[in-house]
C-alpha cells in the first residue's frame, strides 16, 4: 500500500478544522499531520512536518494565507498548497495563484470534491472550483491592457492611478508629490479605495492590486515607518 497523503490544516476556525480532520481520517489514503490557526504557524509546521499538502485558509490572524503560501512555496517546494476559503473574489484567487497555490476550493464544497482536490494537488495537478475556473478563463481571455479596469470597475481613473502607486509601496507623501496633490487629498482617495475594495489597510490594498497586475515597474524600497490613510 502506498504512503498516505500527509495533510496540514491551516485555518483559524476550530469547527472547520475538526470537520476536515474527521473527513480526512475517514479515508485510508490521507493522514492529518497537524493543525495550525495562523500563517506563521503554517510556515513553521510546513518546514518541520513536511506535509504533502497544506489546506490553507486566506483570512487568518497575523500572517495571512496568501503570504504564508508564498513562504511555503519558496522554502518547502515539495509541499503543495490547496487554498480552501470563503473568498471567491477575483483578487483573492489571483493573489493565491501568484503566491504559488496549486488549487483553490471554496468552503462548503462536497466531501468527495474536497478529497479529490487534495489528491489532485498531492499528485502535482492544479485544481480549481468550477466557477472560479470559469472566471479565470474569462480573465485570461480578456484583451491585453484591460485587466486593472476589469478587476476594479468600481474605482475612478484617479483611484486606479493611486492604487497603482500603492501597489508599488509608495507612501502617501510620495504619492502626493508624484501626482501634485495635497497629502489630505491623497488620504481621502486612499480611504475611498479601502472602502471600495473592502480592504483593511494599504498592505492588503497593495496585495490585491498586484494580484491584478498593477504596480509594475522598478521595485520600490520597503518603508519602515507607518503611513496611515
Amino acid at each position: 500500500m502506498s504512503e498516505p497523503i500527509h495533510v496540514l490544516i491551516a485555518d483559524d476556525h476550530p469547527i472547520f478544522r475538526a470537520g476536515l480532520r474527521v473527513l480526512l481520517e475517514s479515508v485510508a489514503d490521507t493522514d492529518v499531520v497537524g493543525e495550525v490557526m495562523n500563517g506563521e504557524e503554517a510556515v513553521a509546521a510546513a518546514l518541520s512536518l513536511h506535509p504533502s499538502v497544506v489546506v490553507m485558509d486566506i483570512s487568518m490572524p497575523g500572517l495571512n494565507g496568501i503570504d504564508a503560501t508564498r513562504r511555503i512555496v519558496d522554502c518547502a517546494p515539495d509541499t503543495r498548497v490547496l487554498v480552501m476559503t470563503m473568498h471567491e473574489d477575483d483578487e483573492a484567487v489571483f493573489a493565491a495563484i501568484r503566491a504559488g497555490a496549486r488549487g483553490y476550493l471554496l468552503k462548503g464544497a462536497a466531501q468527495d470534491e474536497t478529497l479529490r482536490a487534495i489528491r489532485s494537488v498531492a499528485n502535482g495537478e492544479a485544481i480549481f472550483d468550477a466557477g472560479i475556473a470559469h472566471r479565470l478563463q474569462q480573465f485570461l481571455s480578456a484583451p491585453p491592457g484591460m485587466e486593472p479596469g476589469l478587476a476594479f470597475p468600481q474605482l475612478t481613473e484617479r483611484e486606479l492611478e493611486i492604487l497603482h502607486l500603492l501597489a508599488r509601496r509608495k507612501t502617501n507623501a510620495e504619492i502626493a508629490g508624484e501626482l501634485y496633490l495635497s497629502p489630505k487629498t491623497v488620504r481621502n482617495y486612499v480611504s475611498a479605495i479601502f472602502a471600495k475594495l473592502q480592504v483593511a489597510d494599504r498592505a492588503e490594498a497593495g496585495l490585491v492590486a498586484r494580484a491584478a497586475g498593477l504596480g509594475s515597474g522598478p521595485a520600490e524600497p520597503t518603508v519602515n515607518s507607518r503611513d496611515n490613510a
